[in-house]
């Protein structure tokens, strides 16, 4: 009997193990702070990949986590940019309000899609994808008159934080604005990812067909984790739009998604720190890169995932995890 309850209280030990803070995750957080000190004049540049790290995030929750693969994950991202920007457009341009605007209305589409998206695996699901981005964003090309189209929405109007923080050209109200809003989902995410829900969305990835028998409902799962990683896409764009004033036609684009793809691939899917890490390692390569060579910067930024997959099949954390294990044991 004390062998049975020793393992029936087996997954609940795992997850208090895991939602312990270590001192390398204190000190990933601190270091964010440094560019406020260090670097003020790449506050724009932080900015950047603290938004682009949170739409990455997302992106693995279903990816990493359920083994959803999604080439149109951007759909998300240029649905709360848009919902966010046009509010502002009309009328309403509160920051903190027009975040969950735009974050509702990417999960709603996201909760409408995810009907289909739990039914398909695999190439089909590529696909799918794939198809809702082209089609999203072919639909705000064509819907000028609303979005902007080709040439972006105009007019936007984005209130002070709190009537006191103004988004200024130097980025700091910006950078500290995505910073929190990111680390508050990032707690989310880690919270969720670390709960027998996480558990239940690994084991749905490994053999979806398995997780019926002990009563985990795999569609159901992946229609929740899958509106919930569109709500946080929508989050994150909606931040992008009102940190710059505006929002392009490319936020839905096929790049925007393959980037972030990249992106993940880089920093280690499923690891939860790994598209915060592929997030910054790219966005600060593709600064520098394209400082030596405007034109080629795609070329290094192609060794540079060369050199990751072929040294580094797990990405960077898991190459670090590796290394670290091994010196352990040595």
């Amino acid at each position: 009997m004390a062998a049975i309850t020793h393992t029936a209280d087996a997954p609940q030990r795992y997850l208090a193990a895991q939602t312990r803070w270590s001192h390398l995750e204190t000190a990933f957080w601190l270091a964010t702070l440094l560019p406020f000190v260090l670097f003020p004049s790449y506050l724009q540049l932080a900015h950047q990949v603290a938004v682009t790290a949170l739409f990455v995030l997302s992106l693995d929750l279903i990816l990493g986590y359920a083994g959803i693969v999604s080439l149109g994950h951007a759909a998300f991202f240029g649905l709360g940019a848009y919902a966010t920007g046009i509010a502002s457009v009309y009328g309403w341009g509160e920051p903190i309000s027009g975040l969950f605007i735009g974050a509702v209305v990417a999960a709603l589409v996201g909760y409408a899609s995810s009907f289909v998206i739990a039914r398909f695996r695999h190439l089909t699901l590529i696909m799918i994808t794939l198809g809702l981005g082209l089609l999203l964003h072919e639909v705000a090309n064509k819907a000028h008159w609303l979005t902007g189209g080709s040439d972006g929405l105009q007019g936007m109007n984005i209130w002070p934080i709190f009537g006191v923080y103004d988004f200024g050209l130097w980025g700091y109200t910006a950078y500290t604005y995505s910073l929190i809003v990111l680390f508050i989902f990032f707690l989310m995410a880690r919270r969720l990812i670390h709960s027998p829900f996480g558990l239940a969305l690994r084991g749905i990835r490994e053999n979806d067909l398995r997780m019926p028998a002990i009563g985990a409902p795999s569609r159901a799962h992946i229609r929740k984790i899958y509106t919930i990683s569109a709500f946080m896409a929508g989050i994150a764009g909606a931040v992008t739009a009102q940190a710059t004033g505006t929002v392009a036609l490319d936020s839905l684009g096929f790049e925007h998604s393959a980037d972030a793809l990249i992106m993940l691939v880089l920093g280690g899917a499923g690891r939860l720190y790994g598209g915060l890490i592929g997030a910054a390692v790219f966005l600060v390569a593709r600064d520098q890169f394209s400082d030596i060579n405007p034109q080629y910067w795609y070329f290094w930024i192609g060794l540079l995932l060369i050199a990751v997959v072929i040294f580094l099949p797990n990405g960077i954390l898991g190459g670090l995890s590796k290394l670290t294990a091994r010196w352990r044991r040595s």
